[in-house]
């Protein structure tokens, strides 16, 4: 039997009809990414952390009526961030894009936002940035983005190092791709203790994330201090924290089947951030489907499911692996800390 491999990009958008906008200010440290498909497509979420941060996703829910989308928004800015929908929406509307009532066109723009208001960055702007870089990353939206320091990632910390926009994807034996973007601004740690070797390493596909292989070590329980406390100098009831991510396949799926798309998808969280989920983070996944032919049947998508996980395990590591330094930065990059350029 053929083996999974990796798309060609390595990106959610190997999945076809999706493309991904970044827009970022690097002077406040935050920015904005954007998923838009070139038509709407089915989505619904999971939300799993306790302290969430959402724009329109009771919507999603699959008992509601709504059963498609036209993007998806990822933010930084956390309360302030959510604002970046409204700009997606504004562009979407200039482009004749939305669900129509009479001569209205209404876009449909869910979102979840990051809290990265304390990362080292000036926050003292005049006017709300963020539906300004929304409606930014809408226009520049196109197949191939930068992962790590961009977009929804720019400010982003995880508990030991630097955090970042990730993305990967897989294509199945029989064709079908499914793939991950995720904004990684963990309470918990991408890598075990020591700093070199991610949670995720056993997912790992062709030296992504540096392939320095899984941990030989055992018996970890008890997190090493976080360095993004110490940096910021919040106790952990304070709450910074949250991982929001999109799961997306090419196959066919229900509104149903993309919320179990999304739940499933948070056991690939669980697997590469230890502790995940947790009260103080606001966790949560997007499932999202492009195909418009019949649903699959159970065993097809139990598959997609599977995929789905391993694509996001993977894309939190390229995330934090591929974010670079920045001026004013609170914590080291992955890369610095051990020796990479």
């Amino acid at each position: 039997m053929a083996a999974a491999s990796k798309g060609p990009r390595n990106l959610i958008t190997d999945v076809a009809g999706l493309r991904v906008g970044n827009a970022q200010d690097d002077h406040i440290k935050t920015g904005t990414t954007v998923l838009v498909g070139d038509k709407p497509f089915t989505a619904s979420v999971h939300v799993m952390g306790g302290a969430p941060g959402t724009k329109e996703t009771d919507l999603l829910a699959p008992d509601k009526t709504v059963e498609q989308v036209d993007a998806l928004v990822l933010s930084g800015g956390s309360a302030f961030g959510l604002d970046a929908c409204s700009g997606v929406m504004d562009g979407l509307r200039a482009m004749g894009r939305g669900f129509q009532i009479g001569a209205m066109h209404i876009p449909i723009v869910p979102g979840a936002i990051i809290f990265d208001l304390i990362n080292g960055g000036a926050k003292d702007w005049g006017e709300n940035p963020y539906r300004a870089l929304g409606r930014e990353a809408l226009e520049s939206a196109s197949a191939q983005f930068e992962t790590g320091t961009a977009g929804a990632g720019t400010g982003a910390t995880a508990a030991m190092q630097k955090g970042g926009l990730g993305s990967g994807s897989m294509v199945l034996p029989d064709g079908t791709t499914v793939g991950a973007l995720v904004a990684v601004n963990a309470l918990g740690s991408v890598t075990t203790p020591g700093d070199k070797h991610f949670w995720a390493a056993p997912f790992e596909m062709d030296a992504e994330f540096g392939g320095m292989g899984p941990d030989t070590n055992t018996g970890h329980v008890t997190p090493e201090p976080s360095r993004k406390e110490q940096a910021m100098m919040l106790q952990t009831t304070q709450g910074a924290n949250t991982t929001i991510a999109i799961i997306a396949t090419d196959a066919p799926l229900t509104k149903t089947q993309c919320h179990r798309l999304a739940v499933t998808a948070h056991d690939g969280m669980a697997r590469a951030i230890v502790p995940s989920h947790t009260p103080l983070d606001g966790d949560l996944v997007f499932g999202v489907a492009t195909g418009d032919d019949t649903p699959v049947d159970q065993i097809k998508f139990r598959e997609i499911a599977a995929a789905g996980a391993v694509c996001l395990s993977r894309a939190i590591a390229r995330g934090v692996y591929d974010a670079t330094a920045a001026p004013g930065d609170l914590i080291p990059t992955y890369r610095a800390m051990n020796g990479l350029r």
